[in-house]
């Protein structure tokens, strides 16, 4: 029996091929563009953005200004005690009973029997005449005219006035012929409005005012009362002739040679007392030195009748628009070219020219405008075009060289993750702050991103925000 042999078999171990990892590779890329991004941010210059917002700068100065009216201390006829037919800040015509004298004082309540004054109630005629102004000015009222409120106010005040001293000249009437006391009544030669205060500088005028009356210091305002005694020569009343009146304020040298240089000859006011803004007619008067304004006004006198030093407010500007830092703005050149040989081309409907090769030939090269100007300018980028270009207009054989170069002053928009820059136009400024025009074609919107600090970018620069 033949012998059975054995087989050996040889097992080789091959090593297996590793399969190419895609996330592996992906996540090593990612780990290194987050080292690369903190060491950047670590040591790169920090970029700070700023969100465009609407606001405004209102720069003012404000001032103590000294009042001047044409307007008359009226002095007493005689000896007595004085009764006033007027109430404060009365509208009078001339020969209209003001005050009268007597010989001693007129207690009305007691001798008569009459009502008194303050409680006089109204005829349905002046009611339905003030409630048919308050209607008129519910149905106008608008929101931005905030100071027709004190016109109402004015108007109301006027028709009780003018009722009260109807009401109040029958009471003291009465008063009088109960009394028995020889009384006599004096009256005014003139319109005007009838104050009870006097200060003693009542003949101030724009030509004899002097600096010291500008000192409040030893001021004094007297006030004038019913059953007060007078001697002939005493003052009784004030009265008021004329709608027009002035405030005169002292100004620095450098706000007038400021508004000087503008020439300005009408100026926005806002006055403390009311918050009341109004326009007044300025001009400069130089005397003695120093330099004043003159504020010039044609109504709401009789609002200021007591009044002989204002607080006021001379605003030199007001403008509303975008508000942005200063600090983001900068001014970059730009080629200039007519605005005849913009065209569009390409694959698509952006904006370019034709550049000549100068055998014949034209390519297209798509453009950014930057902004235009009134004269059909158009401003391009300097990045885009070189000097020396020659532009071909389209559908004609003229040709324009590019090389005028203007500057453009604006701020760099991030919205995209670079910097673009914008055109701005500066309406005004303060310290720290510019207003900018909004809607400007080519400029900014509100809440656009910019760089808060122009001079760390280049333009299309990336921006991490």
């Amino acid at each position: 029996m033949a012998e059975k042999k054995n087989k050996s078999v040889s097992i080789k171990k091959y090593r297996n091929k590793r399969e190419f990892n895609v996330g592996l590779l992906l996540f090593a890329i990612i780990f290194l563009y987050l080292i690369v991004t903190v060491i950047r941010s670590l040591t790169g210059t920090q970029i700070a953005a700023y969100e465009v917002r609407e606001g405004s700068i209102v720069r003012d100065n404000s001032y103590t200004g000294l009042v001047i009216r044409e307007e008359t201390a009226v002095l007493s006829e005689g000896n007595g005690y004085v009764i006033y037919y007027q109430n404060e800040n009365s509208k009078v015509k001339a020969g209209s009973n003001i005050y009268a004298l007597s010989p001693n004082r007129l207690e009305p309540r007691e001798n008569t029997g009459q009502t008194d004054t303050s409680t006089a109630e109204l005829n349905a005629e002046v009611q339905s005449a003030i409630v048919l102004q308050i209607q008129n000015f519910n149905e106008n009222y608008r929101e931005n005219d905030f100071s027709s409120v004190y016109t109402l106010k004015n108007e109301v005040i006027s028709s009780l006035q003018d009722a009260l001293s109807e009401t109040k000249t029958d009471y003291i009437g009465a008063a009088i012929a109960a009394s028995g006391q020889n009384v006599t009544s004096y009256q005014t030669s003139r319109d005007g409005i009838v104050a009870f205060t006097v200060d003693g500088c009542e003949s101030l005028t724009a030509e004899n005012f002097t600096e010291k009356d500008f000192d409040r210091s030893d001021y004094e305002n007297t006030l004038l009362q019913d059953q007060m005694k007078v001697q002939t020569g005493d003052p009784v009343y004030r009265l008021i002739t004329s709608d027009n009146w002035s405030v005169i304020v002292p100004l620095s040298d450098e706000t007038a040679a400021e508004l000087a240089e503008d020439e300005v000859s009408r100026i926005r006011v806002r006055i403390d007392k009311d918050s009341e803004t109004m326009v007044a007619g300025f001009s400069i008067i130089e005397k003695d030195g120093k330099s004043y304004g003159r504020l010039d006004f044609d109504n709401s006198m009789i609002r200021y009748a007591e009044e002989r030093y204002l607080n006021i407010e001379l605003i030199l500007e007001d403008e509303s628009g975008l508000k942005i830092p200063r600090s983001s703005v900068v001014e970059e050149d730009f080629f200039v070219v007519p605005g005849e040989y913009i065209t569009t081309g390409g694959n698509s409907s952006s904006n370019g020219v034709m550049i000549s090769d100068g055998n014949g030939n034209a390519t297209f090269q798509s453009v950014g405008i930057y902004s235009t100007s009134e004269d059909g300018e158009v401003y391009l980028s300097r990045d885009e075009l070189k000097e020396g270009d020659i532009l071909i207009r389209p559908d004609s054989t003229e040709t324009f060289t590019v090389g005028a170069v203007k500057p453009l002053t604006g701020v760099y928009n991030i919205n995209r993750g670079y910097a673009v820059f914008r055109k701005v136009t500066i309406l005004c400024e303060s310290d720290e702050f510019y207003i900018v025009q909004e809607g400007d074609s080519y400029g900014l919107s509100n809440y656009d991103h910019i760089v808060q600090d122009g001079s760390t970018v280049d333009p299309d620069e990336v921006v991490f925000q």
